[in-house]
């Protein structure tokens, strides 16, 4: 009876402060923003069950993958046991679901939990290997201190010390059964612990029943312990990868919000008459402390595994810079620790003079970041350091004015001329040059339609090289008599690179300028050769009032060539040709575009060779997150050499693109290598046009 009010009183001790300590973290993360996500219910709860249960994004690196599902499976299914164990404690029975379950069914669960717990202890032991021995560099980082390493070093402990006692109380019970001791009566299966029986079959019943109540008493008050500990530990992910999954960001990765507040002035700005929702909750522009980012962000933040796949995939820390997603997340945890500690202490009013930007993450590390989402493709809770990165960076611009002089060159150059660079509006038709282009106000003034508008786009129109591009799909319109047009002098940048330099106010107006004018000519198709204008043009726009239908002009070619309308000639100049492809970040990652032009190059029948990061795993060329305007970051190597000795390691001849930032940033990486006469880069449109000799 003493043991059964022990126990009872040690359930209901760490019951009480596993409740206590996760209100506590509910209240951190309710210190965010509030933001209402409740929508498609049937997509949420499938991509939780696949990707938070299912482990689908882990298996991107199968062998850690199978590590991972091993100590996973097992810890959670031998925790069903807790019930019998439970059970036992409160009641003072012993293998109390024997006497209720199959004797057959019993034996099988009972088997399958200890193949389980070593399966978890093989696993944890050889993630300590991995750690300490093999020294899987993303372990090392900077930024995994002291504390980080040892609380990953602790969980990987206790999970061996708890299957070692749970084996070695099944190998203790096992054994007094077989010698029928006291209330051992004769139940499970013990395939694993079975192999412990000569060493405990030394030891008398009576120090075996020892041994059993020890390990039985050992494993319980571990369980407790690791309960209450998960929550302050990186292992909170156990529990919040669920919910965190399920309220991820279901659009395209490249989709970045339109503040409401900024949408609302620019209104204003825009038609003094117009009719706006205030914001409720304007606050600052940007982030620049915990409270200002949302509740969803934070809870990424408590969700993060450490696991460092982010960092180990960032092209800005791959090559040297101070930028590590991983370390975005754990400072932004750290500061909200802080942040709840103080309410505790002071109440909800206290201000301890500190904020997340500044005195935890730098300038220099957000000023790094392409914006290439490959930290979000990583993750495999679906956290997305980007959006933080982003709030932040819309904090320096809008809130304190601060950016790299050419940034601020840069959105001047918008602000000014409709384009990044100093550049007249005037010449936006010059890369047309002797072309026959139908200007769209002409094709609507003549009571026609034009069946797509060629968005031009900013590089396409004043970068010299990129002209050629835009000429070439020009040309290969006309050859497949497509009824197309242009907005010429009309057009103006999309906003992007404002955007992606945190200037939200800029963005926003470029993009209302662009919509008024798409819309006054009910334009419903643009092809653009542009992955920025085209990932604006599709995923931001429609939130402001601009719903078009937005095809990358790979897609568009690959339709062509599917429909027949597009044939390449037999004996093309490229059959044969080494070529491999360059996924641009806003193409691919960001909108999951990968087949369409992989398939443009196949028509040619050449050969296509795959470089070892590609598709979802593909390297940025370091011009995106308006990279491509300002100076890189300090680092080790240039984000463009890094990749091109990534296709120097294919043996291509040719590196095809499909984005203007790509072709500049990819050009530069191979003159640095010296491979000018090697390596030529080449748009898609490019290449079609030399095949059919357009």
């Amino acid at each position: 009876m003493i043991s059964q009010i022990i126990f009872t009183l040690l359930f209901i001790g760490a019951v009480a402060m596993f409740t206590i300590n996760v209100r506590m973290v509910i209240r951190n993360i309710n210190l965010g923003r509030d933001i209402k996500i409740n929508d498609r219910k049937g997509e949420r709860w499938k991509q939780m069950i696949l990707v938070a249960f299912g482990q689908k994004k882990m298996f991107k690196r199968p062998f850690p993958a199978l590590l991972h599902l091993f100590v996973y499976v097992g810890f959670v299914i031998i925790n069903v046991e807790l019930l019998e164990i439970v059970t036992d404690g409160i009641f003072g029975t012993h293998r109390v679901l024997a006497q209720y379950l199959p004797e057959g069914f019993y034996n099988f669960i009972i088997a399958g939990f200890e193949v389980l717990a070593f399966l978890v202890l093989a696993g944890c032991v050889i993630f300590l290997c991995r750690r300490y021995i093999a020294r899987i560099p993303r372990f090392w980082n900077k930024e995994m201190t002291k504390w980080p390493r040892t609380d990953a070093t602790i969980i990987l402990f206790t999970e061996i010390i708890l299957m070692t006692l749970f084996l070695t109380m099944n190998g203790s019970d096992a054994v007094l059964q077989s010698r029928n001791y006291s209330h051992y009566f004769s139940a499970g299966l013990f395939p694993i612990s079975d192999f412990l029986s000569p060493l405990l079959n030394s030891f008398s019943s009576e120090s075996l029943e020892m041994i059993e109540r020890f390990c039985w008493w050992g494993h319980i008050i571990g369980v407790f312990f690791f309960l209450n500990y998960i929550i302050w530990s990186k292992h909170f992910h156990i529990l919040l990868a669920f919910p965190n999954v399920w309220y991820t960001k279901l659009t395209a990765k490249g989709e970045f919000t339109s503040l409401a507040s900024v949408t609302n002035e620019v209104k204003l700005m825009l038609d003094p008459n117009a009719t706006v929702t205030p914001d409720p909750n304007p606050g600052k522009f940007g982030a620049k402390d915990v409270f200002d980012l949302n509740w969803k962000q934070l809870m990424d933040a408590y969700s993060c595994t450490e696991c460092g796949r982010c960092t180990s995939a960032c092209p800005a820390n791959i090559t040297g810079k101070l930028l590590s997603p991983r370390k975005i997340m754990m400072d932004t945890r750290d500061r909200l620790e802080e942040v709840g500690r103080n309410i505790d202490k002071n109440g909800i009013d206290f201000t301890d003079g500190k904020s997340l930007l500044g005195n935890y993450i730098t300038e220099e590390e957000l000023w790094a970041c392409t914006s290439c989402n490959a930290c979000v493709e990583e993750c495999p809770v679906l956290i997305d350091p980007l959006s933080i990165i982003i709030d932040l960076r819309r904090n320096l611009v809008m809130e304190e004015s601060k950016a790299p002089t050419e940034l601020t060159g840069m959105m001047s150059n918008i602000e000014n001329n409709g384009a990044p660079w100093k550049f007249s509006p005037s010449d936006r038709m010059l890369w047309a040059e002797g072309l026959d282009i139908p200007m769209l106000a002409d094709v609507v003034a003549k009571g026609e339609e034009a069946e797509i508008l060629f968005w031009i786009g900013c590089a396409g129109s004043f970068d010299d090289r990129y002209k050629g591009v835009i000429r070439s799909f020009a040309k290969i319109l006309n050859d497949t008599k497509i009824k197309f047009a242009v907005l010429g002098l009309e057009e103006t940048c999309t906003g992007d690179p404002a955007k992606r330099a945190g200037n939200e106010f800029l963005a926003q107006m470029q993009a209302m300028q662009n919509i008024t004018t798409l819309n006054n000519y009910g334009v419903k198709k643009i092809v653009t050769a542009c992955p920025h204008c085209f990932n604006t043009l599709k995923n931001e726009y429609p939130a402001l009032g601009g719903n078009y239908e937005v095809l990358h002009h790979s897609s568009f070619l690959q339709t062509l060539i599917a429909e027949g309308k597009l044939v390449m000639k037999e004996d093309n100049p490229l059959k044969g040709k080494a070529i491999t492809f360059h996924d641009s970040c806003y193409l691919g990652r960001a909108n999951e575009v990968y087949e369409a032009p992989r398939q443009v190059i196949e028509s040619f029948k050449a050969d296509l060779r795959e470089m070892k990061k590609c598709k979802t795993n593909g390297l940025c060329c370091g011009g995106g997150g308006a990279q491509v305007f300002k100076e890189e970051s300090p680092g080790n190597k240039r984000v463009s050499v890094e990749r091109t000795e990534q296709i120097m390691e294919t043996g291509a001849g040719i590196v095809a693109v499909g984005c203007p930032f790509c072709m500049t940033m990819l050009d530069d990486g191979i003159k640095q290598k010296n491979q000018e006469e090697n390596i030529k880069v080449k748009d898609i449109a490019e290449l079609i046009a030399e095949a059919n000799e357009l």
